[in-house]
């Protein structure tokens, strides 16, 4: 079930475990977050001029998480909240684009900010820094509309890292990370690309490019049952990476005042002992 953080008439805020996927796809059709915001009977009803109750339409999420991210997810509750929220993260990411982002607290320069929490591979010799690389795409088996990558022709992508606990007998570096722009898959991308891969992460390799290698041979009698064959590779959907979408803050999309921006925290117990 859904655990919902923060719920008011135009937002709800959820946290999603890993391993749910967000909206329909590929392998995924009825076990996503939206299957489920259909399912739940939320609070919020409005009335005709006949004073009948019509329920709302249901939530629907503005940003997605990967099927292996756990952590905040932003819904939207009316077409007003939607349509704001897409813009404040479109905002966003064209200030990547035109190079106008700059040095500062969250939420000052950004109408809508998200941090996460990652854990990676080796040990992150500085405590701060930028990754700008841009994010492309390139043909890859069992990705029908391409595998996103470290790209110099692909889009701007801005992330910035900052290490919070450093593991040297494990080798691990607990980073947070802030993304200034909103590419598929940018975190796990971004840090694989400066060779500090998330922990678990089976499908990017350091460089940013996915791991090449064969996998293991899968039995034939997986797809008897008419469904899809899982693929043979390591694909984006695949879980036992270590990244949790920690904190959000927004402007509220109806009244659009700093002092009404909304502020959410979550944590999770990924190396609990590694977060003060």
């Amino acid at each position: 079930m859904l655990q919902v953080l923060y719920e008011d008439d135009d937002l709800v805020v959820i946290n999603k475990p890993s391993g749910l996927q967000v909206l329909p796809g590929g392998l995924f059709q009825q076990r996503t977050v939206l299957t489920q915001l259909q399912w739940k009977v939320w609070k919020q009803v409005t009335y005709s001029s006949s004073s009948r109750a019509i329920k709302e339409p249901h939530p629907v999420p503005v940003h997605r998480l990967g099927r292996g991210t756990s952590g905040i997810l932003l819904c939207a509750k009316t077409k007003l909240a939607k349509t704001t929220l897409a813009t404040y993260f479109a905002e966003g990411t064209s200030l990547v684009g035109d190079n106008r982002i700059v040095e500062g607290e969250v939420g000052q320069v950004q109408k809508i900010s998200k941090l996460y929490r990652a854990l990676v591979t080796g040990i992150l010799e500085q405590n701060e820094m930028l990754v700008e690389k841009p994010i492309g795409v390139m043909n890859y088996p069992g990705v029908a509309k391409g595998l996103y990558v470290a790209s110099s022709t692909g889009k701007p992508a801005l992330s910035k890292i900052q290490v919070l606990y450093r593991d040297n007998c494990k080798d691990q570096t607990l980073v947070q990370v802030q993304i200034h722009s909103g590419r598929p898959h940018q975190i796990r991308i971004h840090l694989a690309f400066i060779g500090h891969p998330l922990v678990g992460d089976s499908l990017y390799q350091i460089g940013g490019q996915p791991c090449l290698h064969e996998a293991k041979i899968i039995d034939d009698s997986f797809a008897e049952d008419g469904g899809y064959r899982k693929p043979e590779r390591p694909v984006p959907g695949d879980c036992g990476y270590h990244l949790h979408a920690h904190r959000l803050v927004l402007r509220h999309p109806s009244t659009n005042k700093v002092d009404q921006t909304i502020i959410i925290t979550r944590l999770n117990n990924m190396r609990r002992h590694f977060i003060a």
